[in-house]
């Protein structure tokens, strides 16, 4: 036990658990503990906004495994924090979210800056702790960082300001670590015995592998069944692209050379993950999903285990250690798969072969609207200028994606060596993830190319954190892909109503021209000849340099498949003042 102040207490429990950064916007609710945090050898990195500071712990959390912590002044401040939890949330990211809150003795008279903090994040967090007194915020800030780690997401530290105040004799805790099994016996068994009589195995590798860091054990797998690997959706860095197994991603935009693969399954291993709806939901027509194949589900939550898909077993443990377990039980068994591999493998060839060709072939999209507005466009065609970025792209790069219309397309064109690589703002779906969540993800892995894919309108809504790169020196490289328009909910207009377009078209300024003006370095790309060289340059300026460059790519209007046709139905109109009778 030693004698300390509250603050001193907390700061030294954060450095205890290897905290090495925190992001966030200074707040005189917090500023005490604040001012001991560099001297404790935290770093604290202001951002434009709040929002901009929980998607960097994300992305930070991500790539380094450790925590990441983002703090703010209480109610505005904290209540700006709730999309970054909630994205952090279905992207099973540690982040520790600290909320500093109204002094102790006037909660409840609706003081300046007062809300309840602890209702607004209670559905999106993994443990919540409530400091009570000084004298347990050691206590409790230990053990939100704990669960965070074992609980696999957010988790949320709410401490009145005054209680940064206090003193107390203190016992730092140490961090504790669940180590995770692969599972009990008798379903390891039965999966074993699954996949010894499987004739066409095929495995879905899911971001439990990259979390558990089992990519080699599932490569390892998949070359003992000669099974073809899709990656779930969204988790494009699951298994390496180079691989002759590697089929590449389920769901939206994906791959079809997967989806035509798993289509022809007896036996799946979904291998981490939860086979989220949105990422096994038919696709360019096809219904994929194999109605009669035998479903293996490895999951550490046994609350995923058949919640979306109905399984034949269930593994409720870690995807690398049953990944492991399961290579042992079938180390010495003759497997049915083996009889036919050759003609499996001349199969995984061809589809492949044959859904490059179409990726290689498909420069434009070839529905009526795309046609038409095609006409006499001097812009970049969506795919062509995606194809030049993947053929561009480092094998180490780090890449994040922001949710629309080029954004969901480039779902075919990620491919990865090594994991984690891939940030996505996962379930949540919220705009304004990509770029401050890859600043994060730079902070953790500064010697990585650090590339964030941002549609038009969604960068309108997190471009502020150039300033957080300029002022901190963090540099990454964004790719906004600029048509002037919402084009995912366009597709809807497009599709459902009419071509009648309200809210969508957007009029930019030169994004180049916004970026030279905060500090930053911008480039204007109108020709799809010129989108290799110009993103090489960026990068060099990154890595070399240390600057952040924003890339305006001019593209066409053209649109891909609509993001959320199952969701929308033709309009049914009962009063003749609602009719329409031609297109807007």
């Amino acid at each position: 036990m030693t004698r300390m102040s509250s603050s001193e207490a907390f700061v030294e429990t954060l450095v205890a658990h290897n905290v090495t950064h925190v992001f966030g916007i200074v707040g005189s609710a917090y500023m005490d503990a604040m001012d001991l945090f560099k001297p404790a050898g935290i770093r604290f990195i202001p951002t434009a906004h709040e929002q901009g500071a929980g998607h960097m712990a994300d992305g930070y959390s991500r790539v380094s495994g450790r925590h990441g912590v983002c703090i703010a002044q209480n109610g505005p401040g904290v209540t700006n924090f709730v999309t970054a939890v909630a994205a952090a949330y279905w992207a099973h990211s540690p982040v520790l979210v600290v909320t500093p809150e109204t002094g102790s003795t006037t909660i409840g008279l609706g003081g300046f800056q007062e809300t309840e903090q602890m209702p607004i994040f209670s559905k999106i967090t993994k443990y919540q702790a409530h400091v009570t007194g000084p004298a347990r915020i050691a206590e409790l800030t230990a053990r939100c960082l704990d669960m965070a780690m074992s609980e696999r997401g957010p988790t949320q530290l709410n401490v009145p300001r005054d209680h940064f105040y206090g003193e107390a004799d203190y016992a730092i805790p140490s961090p504790k670590r669940i180590t995770r099994g692969p599972g009990a016996d008798e379903s390891l068994d039965e999966a074993a015995e699954l996949l010894t009589k499987a004739n066409f195995p095929v495995i879905v590798s899911g971001g439990g592998v990259i979390m558990s860091g089992g990519t080699a054990e599932c490569v390892e797998l998949a070359e003992r069944l000669g099974a073809p690997v899709a990656n779930s959706y969204l988790h494009n860095d699951s298994f390496p692209a180079s691989h002759p197994l590697w089929c590449g991603p389920l769901g939206y935009q994906g791959s079809k050379a997967a989806m035509k693969l798993i289509a022809q399954a007896d036996v799946v291993l979904a291998l981490g993950t939860r086979l989220g709806p949105f990422g096994t939901l038919p696709q360019y027509g096809l219904e994929y999903w194999p109605k009669d194949a035998k479903i293996i589900q490895v999951d550490n939550d046994h609350r995923m285990l058949g919640l979306v898909k109905q399984i034949s077993v269930g593994i409720v443990g870690d995807a690398k250690a049953a990944t492991r377990a399961l290579l042992d039980r079938l180390a010495n068994r003759e497997l049915a798969c083996r009889r036919n591999a050759e003609a499996r493998s001349q199969k995984i060839k061809a589809e492949k072969k044959a859904w490059e060709s179409e990726l290689s072939g498909w420069t434009q999209e070839r529905d009526e609207w795309s046609l038409e507005v095609m006409k006499g466009a001097d812009r970049m065609h969506p795919r062509q200028m995606l194809r030049a970025m993947e053929k561009t792209l480092p094998k180490n790069a780090m890449v994040s994606t922001d949710i629309g219309n080029i954004c969901s397309v480039s779902n075919s064109y990620l491919r990865f060596e090594e994991a984690p690589s891939m940030l996505a703002a996962m379930s949540f779906g919220n705009c304004g993830y990509a770029f401050p969540a890859v600043i994060g993800a730079k902070v953790a892995a500064p010697d990585r190319p650090a590339i964030a894919y941002v549609g038009d309108g969604a960068w309108g809504i997190c471009f502020n954190e150039i300033l957080t790169c300029v002022r901190e020196n963090i540099p990454v490289t964004v790719c906004v892909f600029n048509n002037e328009q919402w084009g995912a909910e366009k597709k809807n207009q497009v599709d459902f109503y009419g071509r009648r377009f309200d809210g969508v078209n957007l009029e930019n300024p030169v994004w180049a021209n916004v970026a030279k003006s905060l500090g930053a370095e911008g480039i204007v790309v109108n020709k799809v000849g010129e989108v290799g060289d110009a993103l090489a340059s960026a990068l060099d300026a990154q890595m070399k340099d240390g600057k952040t460059t924003i890339l305006d790519l001019h593209v066409t209007r053209e649109l891909g498949d609509p993001f959320r046709r199952d969701a929308l139905k033709f309009p049914k109109r009962l009063l003749d003042k609602y009719h329409h009778t031609s297109a807007v």
